[in-house]
């Protein structure tokens, strides 16, 4: 069974697409941009943990 570790983080303005590939880059996928209610949007990630041996 996979488990999956998450993580949330602001998309700044005009930085949107370096701070999706950075994340990306780091292996967690988007699972969804919301829009803050303070201003500005959240992307919300996943990946999967590590199998303990």
């Amino acid at each position: 069974m996979i488990t999956w570790e998450y993580i949330t983080t602001p998309l700044l303005l005009h930085k949107e697409t370096a701070i999706l590939n950075t994340w990306g880059s780091e292996g967690w996928e988007l699972v969804q941009i919301v829009d803050n209610k303070m201003g500005g949007n959240v992307a919300f990630f996943k990946r999967p943990v590590a199998a303990k041996a």
